[in-house]
């Protein structure tokens, strides 16, 4: 039986997981100026530090409940939060092209 703390726990992982996606998707779509070296980036990078993070949660701060194997913290611990995140950054948030920036290097 899964105890309520493991489940919050999870929820955490998953929740962190998909936070840390969005921005560091936010982060390559606005430094890069290629399309397919964003697609690149976000595929090879964003997967690489979400599971060193879930390594982290999971080993030495405990979070979470044994999901049975690695194919399953794969899928609900990496897969799902980077789906969410990346989701979130393209369809939610504007373009970053379409963001107006204030002038604050003005020269005196």
């Amino acid at each position: 039986m899964v105890s309520v703390a493991d489940l919050v726990g999870l929820a955490v992982v998953v929740g962190v997981n998909a936070v840390i996606a969005a921005l560091a998707t936010r982060f390559i779509r606005v430094r890069l100026d290629t399309q397919w070296g964003v697609a690149l980036y976000i595929a090879l990078l964003v997967p690489t530090v979400l599971f060193v993070t879930t390594l982290v949660a999971t080993g030495p701060v405990g979070l979470g409940p044994d999901l049975g194997g690695a194919t399953a913290v794969l899928g609900v611990a990496v897969a799902l939060p980077f789906a969410l995140g990346v989701a979130f950054d393209y369809f939610w948030m504007p373009a970053p092209e379409e963001v107006e920036l204030p002038d604050t290097l003005r020269e005196s």
